[in-house]
């Protein structure tokens, strides 16, 4: 069996591709990074470490990488003869995927088992984003490539902090992870992928995961760079930040409940699971790292407004949430260009205008006005004038 994976990264590796690997596929990353890729071909083995409580080193083999920049019909080659592909790659750079599948599903034997696709991405329904920009590149042709693939939804979880200095392609990681897939496409054909788990319906295991994990990991960011806190660990040690973090999260709970009828309690042990994993003194991460591309992480379908704008649609309290999104309006780092764009749009627009483009909000929204209050306030703290 053969699995391609896009994204050569420290997710690629240490999560979506270790588990390929234990479930026997030989593994084939694609990369546009030279020198990952080379680093990747120059050895036939690298270790994946977990750190913290019930961690173990697993050591990965049967792999290979390619520079699909530079080699594209390698990687063709390879989705025509693949059993899986998958993706780490970030939803925005699914449309440079696509041509490659497009290319390889042409060329693939229309006898050979359907193509099972999987984009692993930090968005809700990121492979039906994948399968859209496919099927608009087939075009007249979509109807005899369709044949050959089936596309699933996933929801992906294990944090993976910036590596240490000389680790090489060894990867750094939580014990933790989940890895929740759509079973209705397959039939009764899954994947063998040892540790995921296939469900009916995956929208509440999307929701449940981008609304904690990574609604509360920004929150503990923005909070703890506000606090002048470096690491994640510490800033939920500080009793003020992880009170902030916690009411959020309280409030994302109550919408998931209320949505999709999971248990309040349930719900609550899975909020002190997440919050333990972010207290892990052995993730060397960063508020600065989680918060990057604070532009991205408040727009419209994203950690923060998604869930606050269903949850005002509901007449459910967002103002913890809110909060959170006013702290990420203090997130200032010169090395990170959507937080310098954050800070110059703040000096160039009026609370309404940044507020109706940035997160994607329309003025009669129930949100609107709340986070337009947030905004002028950050302005007000800027010393610039008001609406």
């Amino acid at each position: 069996m053969k699995a391609v994976h896009f994204g050569a990264g420290n997710i690629g590796r240490g999560f979506v591709g270790l588990l390929l690997h234990q479930g026997g596929y030989q593994l084939v990353f694609s990369d546009v990074a030279a020198p990952l890729v080379d680093a990747i071909n120059r050895v036939d083995r690298y270790t994946v470490h977990e750190v913290g409580a019930g961690g173990h080193d697993t050591v990965v083999t049967g792999f290979r990488a390619i520079n699909s920049a530079e080699h594209p019909d390698q990687v063709i080659d390879e989705i025509a003869g693949a059993n899986v592909v998958t993706t780490a790659v970030g939803p925005t750079i699914l449309k440079f995927v696509a041509p490659h599948i497009v290319a390889g599903l042409a060329l693939r034997d229309p006898a050979k088992p359907p193509l099972q696709i999987m984009a692993c991405e930090n968005a809700i329904n990121a492979t039906d984003l994948l399968r859209d920009e496919i099927k608009a590149l087939a075009g007249e042709a979509w109807d005899a490539l369709a044949s050959r693939t089936v596309f699933a939804n996933t929801a992906v979880d294990r944090i993976v902090p910036a590596q240490p200095d000389g680790a090489g392609v060894d990867v750094t990681v939580e014990p933790f992870f989940e890895w929740a897939i759509e079973r209705p496409p397959f039939g009764d054909d899954p994947p063998n992928i040892p540790g995921a788990h296939f469900v009916d319906d995956l929208d509440p295991y999307i929701e449940r995961k981008l609304f904690t994990v990574n609604t509360g990991h920004a929150t503990a960011a923005y909070f703890g760079a506000q606090a002048g806190i470096e690491a994640i660990a510490d800033a939920l040690a500080d009793a003020g930040v992880a009170a902030r973090v916690e009411a959020a999260l309280e409030e994302t709970s109550a919408l998931l409940e209320a949505k999709h009828g999971l248990d309040a309690s349930s719900l609550a042990d899975y909020r002190a699971t997440i919050l333990g994993r972010f207290r892990n003194t052995a993730l060397p991460d960063t508020v600065w790292r989680v918060g990057r591309q604070p532009l991205r992480k408040l727009s419209r379908h994203e950690r923060f407004v998604g869930p606050a704008a269903e949850a005002a649609e509901r007449g459910l309290s967002v103002d913890a949430l809110v909060a959170a999104m006013g702290a990420a309006l203090e997130f200032d780092d010169t090395e990170d260009a959507q937080a310098v764009d954050l800070q110059r749009m703040l000096r160039e627009q009026d609370a309404a205008s940044f507020t109706e483009s940035v997160t994607g909000l329309e003025p009669g929204h129930p949100l609107f006005v709340k986070v337009q209050a947030v905004v002028a306030a950050r302005q007000a703290d800027l010393g610039l004038p008001g609406d």
